[in-house]
C-alpha cells in the first residue's frame, strides 16, 4: 500500500510518497481502507514548526480520515466488515475530563496519521458515520466538527435564541455556524470577502461583518445585539482577535478558545476580561462520546459539511499548498 510521510517538518519538500507493506490487524484492531482524509490548521502548524504540543518526524500526516472496514482482528466486536467509519481525534479519550497524559497521542504528530491507503486502528478509536454522508464529508468531521460541537455543548450548553459569533470561514467556524443554526441560535459571522459573506448568509448566518472594513468588529457585533453582546464567541484567532471577542461578549457569555490562527495583537488585558463577566473555556477538540452524540444530531438533521475542494491522492502536496494559501471556504480533503 502507499502512504505519505514527512521525513521532517519545515517544508513540503519533506513530504514523500512511500510503498509500504500492507498492515495486518492485531487483537482488538481493524483494518480500514482509507477513502478520504482531510486537512486542519494543526497540519499547517506542524508543517511550519509552530504546533504547541509535541511531535516527531517521519510520521504519516493528517489527523482525520474516513473509510470502510475490510478486516477484523481477533476479539473485535464493535464493527463488522463493510462498516463505514471515521476516527476519533484522540484515540484514547472516550469521555469525561480531558486526560492530559494521553493528549500527546495524536494522529500525525505522535502517531501515524491518515494520509495512507490502509490503516490498522484499535476498534474503540473509530465511530460509524451517518449513511447520508460521503467519505469526503465524513473525513471532515473528527477535528473541526467535533471542536465546534464541544464548544457549543459544554457545561453551559447553547440554548435556542442565543447569539453566536463565528470568526472567518475555516472548518471549525463553518461547522459552528451550521450546528448553532441547527440548535436554534442566531449567528453573526465575520469575513473579509464579499463572496464569502454571501456564502455565509446562504449557510444561515443572520449577520455578516467585514472585519477589514470594520476593524472594531467586536463593537459592531455588540451593536447588532442591541448593546447586550453575544452569548458565545467561537474564538479561532487567538491572541490577535481576543480583544475584539471581549468587546463582543455579553456579561455571563462564553468565549470558546480554540485556535491560534492570529498570533499578533496585545497580550490579554486582565482587567478587561475580569470586568467583562465572561468565561474563557479552552477547547481541546473533544472525546469519542461527544463525536457519537454529534453524529446522531448530524444524521437526524442530515447536515452536510462544506467541502471546499477535493484533491486526488497523488496531489497531496497540492492540497497542502492550496490549504496553506488560506483562501478556502470549508474543508480541503484528499481522496485516496
Amino acid at each position: 500500500m502507499q502512504s505519505y510521510r514527512f521525513s521532517r517538518f519545515g517544508a513540503l519538500d519533506h513530504l514523500q510518497r512511500h510503498d509500504e507493506a500492507m498492515p495486518q490487524p492485531g487483537r482488538g484492531e481493524v483494518l480500514v481502507r482509507v477513502r478520504t482524509s482531510s486537512l486542519n490548521y494543526r497540519d499547517l502548524a506542524l508543517l511550519h514548526g509552530h504546533y504547541p504540543m509535541s511531535w516527531q518526524d517521519g510520521l504519516i500526516p493528517l489527523s482525520d480520515g474516513a473509510g470502510d472496514i475490510v478486516a477484523l482482528g481477533e476479539d473485535c466486536r464493535r464493527f463488522a466488515v463493510g462498516d463505514r467509519v471515521c476516527n476519533a481525534f484522540f484515540p484514547e479519550w472516550f469521555g469525561g475530563p480531558f486526560p492530559l497524559p494521553q493528549a500527546a497521542r495524536q494522529y500525525g504528530s505522535n502517531l501515524d496519521g491518515w494520509l495512507c491507503q490502509y490503516k490498522t486502528v484499535r476498534e474503540e478509536a473509530l465511530v460509524r458515520v451517518p449513511d447520508h454522508l460521503s467519505y469526503a464529508e465524513a473525513a471532515a468531521l473528527p477535528c473541526a466538527a467535533l471542536t465546534a460541537w464541544t464548544a457549543l455543548t459544554g457545561p453551559k450548553p447553547l440554548q435556542a435564541g442565543d447569539t453566536v459569533l463565528v470568526q472567518g470561514t475555516g472548518g471549525v467556524s463553518l461547522f459552528a455556524l451550521q450546528l448553532a443554526k441547527l440548535m436554534g441560535a442566531r449567528v453573526i459571522a465575520t469575513t473579509s470577502s464579499a463572496d464569502k459573506a454571501q456564502r455565509l448568509r446562504a449557510l444561515g448566518a443572520d449577520e455578516v461583518i467585514d472585519y477589514q472594513a470594520t476593524p472594531d468588529w467586536g463593537a459592531r457585533a455588540r451593536a447588532l445585539t442591541g448593546g447586550q453582546g453575544v452569548d458565545w464567541v467561537i474564538e479561532v484567532g487567538g491572541q490577535g482577535t481576543l480583544e475584539q471577542s471581549l468587546a463582543a461578549i455579553a456579561a455571563g457569555g462564553e468565549i470558546a478558545v480554540i485556535g491560534f490562527l492570529d498570533q499578533g495583537g496585545a497580550a490579554l488585558d486582565f482587567m478587561r476580561y475580569f470586568m467583562s463577566g465572561a468565561t474563557l473555556r479552552r477547547i481541546a477538540v473533544g472525546h469519542r462520546d461527544g463525536l457519537e452524540a454529534m453524529l446522531r444530531a448530524i444524521g437526524q438533521h442530515r447536515l452536510r459539511p462544506v467541502i471546499d475542494r477535493a484533491f486526488a491522492f497523488d496531489q497531496a502536496r497540492a492540497a497542502f499548498e492550496h490549504f496553506d494559501a488560506r483562501r478556502h471556504f470549508g474543508k480541503v480533503v484528499i481522496t485516496h
